[in-house]
């Protein structure tokens, strides 16, 4: 039972440290000894884990999108309405952009551009999106019920144009060091664009 355990928490923190690397030096950037070696894990015993370095790329992935997803319900839930959910969840995204001295962003988006010739991490990228989008999706659908967005748009195509100014966004804080785009964005879609008809 014991070993059980400690395969579960090396697991984790292999996922945690590739996504400090990831985010940090990039899918290429960064070496599987590198990862090994911050969280004292021997190389051999790496592929007790993973069988490779596109497959542990594929679960850093897989991590990432289901803590952004569980960040996302945990301000959602508590919230009294969808929209101030939406706020509280992107304040604190902006919060961890500007404590990290705008560095990093999103890691599905940073290797949506880096690894389009895997198909193992094309596949894991294309879900975390869709989790994403579906996240997003029904916290507008919700908002659209409680009258506080706009209900003549699909709010699926919503939540796409949200996550892919956002995501355009991220990119322009991370050249400017400045949340100033972010802010932008959001105040031109979740209070003009998204506001009632």
């Amino acid at each position: 039972m014991a070993r059980s355990r400690l395969n579960s928490e090396t697991n984790l923190r292999l996922l945690e440290e590739g996504v400090s690397a990831f985010l940090a030096r990039g899918y290429h950037g960064t070496g599987i000894k590198e990862v090994l070696d911050r969280v004292n894990v021997p190389k051999g015993s790496f592929y007790n884990y993973f069988k490779s370095k596109e497959e542990f790329g594929a679960a850093v992935i897989r991590h990432y999108s289901s803590c952004l997803g569980k960040k996302m319900g945990d301000v959602l839930g508590p919230t009294p309405d969808s929209l101030t959910g939406l706020r509280v969840f992107f304040a604190q995204l902006m919060a961890e952009f500007e404590a990290a001295d705008y560095m990093g962003g999103c890691l599905v988006a940073n290797l949506g551009g880096e690894l389009e010739g895997s198909e193992v991490c094309r596949q894991a990228l294309s879900e975390a999106f869709a989790a994403w989008q579906g996240g997003m999706r029904d916290a507008l659908a919700k908002a659209q019920q409680q009258d506080t967005i706009r209900k003549d748009i699909d709010p699926g195509e919503l939540a796409d144009l949200l996550i892919h100014a956002w995501e355009g966004a991220v990119i322009r804080m991370k050249i400017e060091r400045s949340l100033a785009p972010l802010h932008q964005c959001l105040r031109h879609l979740l209070d003009d664009y998204f506001k009632p008809r």
